[in-house]
């Protein structure tokens, strides 16, 4: 007879449901019970509060922050050292690696002993069991208690390995006080990582899980040395240790008193708590490295707080990984002078830091070659004075000697020049996300500390710059995208795809920006360091902000980047506290700390020969004694040399002519290198070889005028303030005119007649509040008129 599937298929369904219509009660009750033990273990089986924990490179412990629920509590770990674990299993569960969860001949055991005095007197409870105890928070002892450890035990066993639930008890065993898992134990009763334990010390922490109370390190010694030594006896005895190990180890001391979690890097933890709390991180951060600087950053700030300087902040980075190597966050000063604060993240008046940006910013638009002279003269801009940190003048000044002195003047001309909102936005590419004001807000302020960053934005951007020049020294091309900041963990950066075209600045822009950072004046101690071959070559530059309240010193070479931040955090300043002077000392004693290495390589390929006057630095014009110099690839936007010019001179050189008053056959013209008077003035101090222009020969003038008279002080527009003495007296302003000839000058206020000065002119002003005219005239009649403003 042919039979259908169809029909076969009723067939067994029928069946089914009427097996299932008999059993009903029986397969709910095996189904809910499967469904029980597979869903029986939370998804995560233990949710605690973890310490934030963070190790160095090497794996070495940094330092700690404890969990929010007040235990110190290490974050899981996946495996347990040797001699832990073979103290642990001989101890709690000898045949850890042999059952499912459940040891029914110990649990048996256990039961006729309880049953037999009447009371729990043994557990007979596996390692398995005491974790899922652990999950469960310590729950009263019942037999039904038991019955459910024991089912959660066996699942447990189907979810993990057996090394991973050793890793669970290891990680969650109480061992006195706030203390939890082997992880602290160890550390706060032997001042090691567990991986460094003794066999004696290993036994110890074996022992404390079964009754932490009791025996806690300190207390009741006698109790944990027996159940101690009862361990050791136990291991010799199953020869996992020999005879001489097992004498010695009993002759190891007990742990006395607790010791201190290692704190190298508490700002650090901080920072990683901030972000990753309750994690184990392992850092960059170079453990050696770390505990050096931790003792240079001591040794000086016990020097510093002598005159009022109580907080410093350090970065130490490998420009190639941007890994941070070292991170110190303040000095080890006291609650008072917040030493909790990490700086390393506080804004802070950035003094003379930008400057090199601003400098590589116009080398690589073509406004300004690496020895153009610039102005430094006393200036006012729409009631803006900048002064230098010396109160000096140099009258002109190359660029990167203006650079290499962080001379103030200079500066604030070429921002001028250059625009503060394009120089705004290179910062903003530097990712300096604290300057985050208008560039209106700033103003010409911004290049000389108006601005406020972190040492870890300068950092960054210094060490993008750095690998940014390595890299097309090496490679030569550039990495792409935007400019990354440091990092303090280990992955590596994805620096993006390889380009022939520059990301930011311009290798040749940055090779000579740095260049001309290394020739920044050092501290005494080290000034000679060009004439030692064991000196290392250095671009760094220093900065101080107005009123003496930050101290900043950056220096890098081809391999690390060392910045260093000093002054108070309260913003308070002090006379002593500048760049040079407090922060520089400590940025080079850290340099030694490092491999030597090399300075960058020349990126040939990226700069090209030019032209330029030997004096004047400028494109060299017809006239000029010329020189050949290199500048970054690209269109030159800058004009020829402005200062050398044709004069003509009589026979003895004694006198300016010209063919009006003199035959054209006794004229001498030859080319000379002159200045305007105001920054000839001071330029003359500096430079001995500069010789003035002889005046024009009084039958030459025939009432042309000379360009010879210029104020120094005041300048047009200044808005000047009464000054008074202790007696309450009005205090004169002293006015000051550069004068090129040996003559007399005539001093004029408003029309009214003040005196003659002869060589020095300086003249006394007492003036009322209000508008004034000032005016000087010599006796060929060249004379300077400016406006000033006299506040009360």
């Amino acid at each position: 007879m042919k039979i259908s599937f169809r029909s076969t298929l009723q067939f067994f369904q029928n069946k089914l449901f009427s097996y299932i219509k008999q059993h009903k009660i029986r397969s709910l009750l095996l189904a809910s019970a499967l469904l029980y033990y597979i869903f029986c273990l939370p998804k995560n089986l233990f949710e605690e509060n973890y310490a934030t924990i963070i190790e160095s490179r090497e794996g070495k412990l940094l330092g700690g922050k404890i969990a929010p629920d007040g235990q110190w509590r290490f974050p899981e770990r996946t495996k347990v050292p040797e001699k832990l674990r073979e103290a642990i299993l001989t101890y709690e569960d000898a045949h850890f690696y042999y059952h499912w969860g459940v040891n029914p001949i110990s649990t048996l055991k256990a039961l006729g002993r309880n049953l037999q005095r009447g009371r729990t007197v043994r557990g007979g409870s596996t390692i398995t069991q005491q974790v899922i105890r652990l999950a469960r928070k310590n729950p009263a002892r019942s037999y039904t208690e038991k019955c459910i450890e024991a089912i959660w035990a066996t699942r447990l066993e189907f979810r993990y390995s057996k090394e991973h639930i050793l890793a669970l008890y290891a990680s969650h065993a109480p061992y006195g006080g706030n203390v939890v898992g082997v992880d602290m134990a160890s550390w706060r009763y032997f001042g090691v990582p567990p991986e460094q334990l003794s066999w004696a010390e290993a036994c110890t922490l074996a022992v404390l899980p079964n009754a932490p109370g009791l025996i806690y390190p300190g207390r009741n010694s006698t109790s944990l040395e027996k159940k101690r030594n009862f361990l050791l006896k136990k291991l010799l005895e199953n020869k996992t240790i020999d005879a001489t190990t097992y004498e010695l180890s009993l002759t190891e001391p007990l742990p006395e008193r607790p010791h201190e979690l290692p704190n190298i890097a508490p700002h650090l933890v901080g920072r990683v708590a901030q972000k990753q709390a309750g994690k184990r991180v392992k850092t960059s951060i170079d453990y050696y490295l770390q505990e050096r600087i931790n003792q240079i950053v001591s040794k000086y700030y016990r020097h510093y707080k002598q005159f009022e300087v109580h907080n410093m902040c350090v970065l130490v980075a490998n420009i190639q990984t941007r890994q941070v190597l070292a991170y110190i966050g303040n000095t080890p000063t006291d609650a008072a002078h917040q030493k909790d604060v990490n700086i390393i993240h506080r804004p802070r008046s950035t003094g003379s830091v930008l400057k090199p940006f601003l400098y590589a910013a116009m080398l690589d638009s073509g406004e300004l070659l690496p020895q153009e002279l610039v102005a430094d003269v006393p200036t006012h801009i729409a009631g803006y004075s900048p002064e230098n940190f010396e109160n000096s003048y140099e009258g002109a000044v190359p660029a990167d000697q203006a650079l290499a002195k962080s001379l103030n003047i200079p500066f604030v001309l070429l921002l001028r020049q250059y625009g503060i909102s394009r120089f705004y936005q290179q910062l903003q590419k530097l990712q300096l996300s604290s300057i985050n004001r208008s560039p209106d807000h700033y103003g010409l302020s911004l290049v000389l500390g108006g601005a406020e960053s972190t040492l870890w934005e300068l950092c960054s951007a210094y060490a993008s710059m750095g690998f940014d020049l390595q890299h097309f020294c090496e490679k030569g091309t550039y990495s792409s995208g935007a400019y990354q900041p440091l990092s303090y963990h280990l992955s590596p950066l994805d620096y993006g795809k390889e380009q022939k075209d520059k990301s930011h600045f311009s290798a040749g822009a940055l090779y000579k920006t740095f260049q001309a950072l290394t020739q920044v004046n050092r501290p005494s101690f080290d000034s000679a360091w060009r004439y030692y071959a064991s000196s290392r070559k250095i671009s760094w530059k220093t900065g101080t902000s107005f009123g003496n309240r930050d101290a900043w010193s950056i220096g890098l070479t081809d391999q690390y980047i060392v910045g260093v931040w000093v002054g108070n955090a309260s913003g308070e300043g002090r006379p002593e506290l500048t760049g040079v002077g407090t922060a520089s000392p400590v940025m080079l004693e850290i340099f030694q700390l490092l491999p030597k290495g090399k300075w960058f390589d020349t990126p040939w390929e990226a700069l090209t020969p030019i032209e330029v006057c030997a004096e004047s630095g400028m494109l060299a014009s017809d006239i000029c004694p010329k020189k050949t110099t290199y500048v970054p690839n690209g269109k030159l936007q800058t004009s020829q040399c402005k200062y050398h010019k044709w004069v003509h001179l009589s026979l003895d050189r004694q006198w300016q002519v010209n063919t009006d008053c003199e035959e054209l056959s006794h004229i001498h013209s030859e080319s000379r290198f002159v200045l305007p008077p105001l920054m000839e003035w001071f330029y003359k101090k500096q430079h001995t070889s500069y010789t003035t222009l002889p005046p024009m020969r009084k039958d030459c003038l025939k009432g042309d005028k000379q360009n010879v008279l210029d104020f120094i002080y005041p300048k047009h527009g200044a808005i000047l303030h009464l000054a008074k003495g202790f007696g309450g007296e009005t205090q004169p302003i002293i006015a000051r005119a550069a004068y090129t000839l040996p003559d007399k000058l005539f001093w004029y206020l408003d029309e009214d007649y003040l005196g003659e000065t002869f060589h020095f002119h300086d003249m006394k002003l007492f003036l009322s509040p209000g508008e004034h005219s000032l005016k000087c005239i010599d006796p060929q009649g060249n004379e300077k008129t400016i406006l000033i403003y006299m506040q009360e």
